[in-house]
């Protein structure tokens, strides 16, 4: 699936994804069009229609304006979702599931995809459980932490660990399943329940 398929403007596309992937974070309209890489014509027009829809908010600093995403935007955290699973690492997981193994669940934590640091160091940003190919996902991991320039924490299980430590209870699992997360493949009730 590709952010494509739903949104058929690319440059609204490109706009979602720099404003969803950077949180919090006001942009200059030149600096927009630079990281873009689109025309500035296209990209003033875009944000008008997401400032009419009450996407973005406009400010303007002596003779510049400055955008920045709305969180108080009711789709806020979904678009957010939808950006972290098509874009970026998600996209890198999902694109090479196949060679990643036969996997039941994966999940990044909710903190990650917004860009929080984690509240303590046994946060997990990734979750991945059935039978893994671990040099597959060892590649994957290792080129988002040389972008995000960062270590990405992640976990792997087996899917009878992963019952078997859902079932007993255990703290670092109930941790997992009681924070935020974006699922990349599989169902979120069954991964819960």
């Amino acid at each position: 699936m590709l952010l494509e398929d739903i949104i058929i403007s690319r440059v609204r596309r490109k706009l979602l994804e720099l404003f969803l992937t950077n949180p919090g974070v006001i942009f200059h309209v030149r600096d927009i069009v630079r990281k873009v890489d689109e025309e500035i014509n296209a990209v003033r027009r875009e944000l008008a229609h997401m400032e009419k829809a009450g996407m973005v908010s406009k400010e303007q600093r002596a003779n510049r304006l400055f955008y920045n995403f709305r969180k108080d935007y009711p789709l806020y955290y979904e678009l957010m979702d939808l950006i972290g699973k098509t874009t970026g690492f998600g996209w890198e997981m999902l694109k090479h599931k196949t060679k990643l193994g036969k996997l039941k669940f994966v999940m990044m934590s909710g903190r990650y995809v917004r860009g929080l640091p984690r509240k303590t160091q046994s946060d997990i940003d990734l979750l991945v459980v059935g039978s893994v190919v671990i040099p597959e996902l060892t590649q994957i991991i290792k080129a988002e932490e040389a972008k995000k320039q960062h270590e990405v924490n992640y976990t792997v299980m087996t899917e009878d660990e992963f019952e078997f430590r859902k079932r007993r209870r255990d703290p670092f699992v109930l941790s997992m399943l009681t924070g935020s997360r974006v699922m990349l493949i599989g169902d979120e009730e069954e991964l819960v329940s």
